[in-house]
């Protein structure tokens, strides 16, 4: 199936395929918006929340870390979302999240994951149906199995950076240059030395990913190579997996990382460089 989907396209497939509604809200804002609550007010026909904070590694210290795979087949199961599944993922507002939710999945093992194009304003926006409440869907078996290529530790970015390999940094450019501070209370700004300035805004036009030429010419213009590996990092991990999918859009060609932890371990750690610039 194709990376993006229209809403068309998933109401004409609705009952063939499993929804997610996989928003956060976005980090900083006060008081933080409760996204399963506007999930149960209105929702896409069918859709489970796929609560990334809850599917999560609650021991790690750090926001949103993947857990076990053993976690993720067990709070799939609960979901009632099978590996063979086809899953839609969609969030209810601007591009944020929900990239990082596919991530997941087919970092985990699923195998046929689409995004909604333009989230749920789109499909509201085309007159398409919403309901409200809880759904739940019937128990099914997830076989998770970590794909250990598709996510980077901090010793596997130290062996990157020493590499010159190409790391992508989704944050704003304050917070790159460290003339913006990090949301995130303690945590100072800068970047990881070598890396390329990519904030996932610039990938967007709000609700939607760019065009895949207007893609292609953006990592053009920051000398971005795409038929090498690429490893992306944000605050949290969360955006990092937009600009993963701004490059699997563009075509992409190198193999395609997500470091994890980001910076909210990058910068608390004794021996990480710092640069502001």
């Amino acid at each position: 199936m194709a990376v993006l989907v229209s809403p068309q396209w998933l109401s004409d497939h609705l009952h063939d395929v499993v929804i997610l509604d996989a928003t956060l809200p976005l980090v900083g804002v006060k008081p933080a918006p409760d996204t399963q609550a506007s999930y149960l007010e209105q929702h896409i026909p069918g859709a489970v929340f796929f609560n990334i904070d809850q599917i999560s590694d609650s021991t790690s210290g750090l926001p949103h870390t993947l857990p076990t795979a053993e976690a993720f087949a067990a709070a799939m199961q609960q979901l009632g979302i099978s590996s063979d599944s086809t899953l839609v993922v969609y969030e209810q507002g601007p591009v944020f999240s929900a990239p990082r939710a596919r991530w997941m999945l087919l970092t985990m093992g699923a195998t046929d994951v689409s995004l909604l194009d333009g989230g749920l304003q789109a499909w509201l926006s085309e007159g398409l149906p919403a309901e409200s409440g809880l759904v739940e869907r019937p128990p099914a078996v997830f076989n998770a199995a970590l794909n250990s290529a598709a996510v980077q530790t901090y010793a596997d970015l130290q062996q990157t950076i020493a590499a010159k390999g190409q790391v992508l940094d989704a944050r704003s450019a304050g917070r790159f240059t460290g003339t913006a501070p990090e949301p995130r209370p303690g945590l100072g700004s800068g970047h990881m030395p070598g890396a390329i300035s990519t904030p996932y805004t610039d990938l967007t036009t709000g609700d939607r990913m760019k065009p895949s030429a207007d893609l292609q010419q953006l990592f053009d213009e920051r000398q971005i190579d795409l038929y090498s590996p690429l490893t992306a990092t944000c605050g949290s991990g969360v955006t990092a997996a937009v600009v993963l999918l701004a490059a699997e859009l563009a075509g992409a060609q190198g193999d395609l990382s997500l470091y994890d932890g980001s910076w909210a371990e990058y910068a608390q750690k004794p021996d990480a460089i710092i640069v502001k610039d």
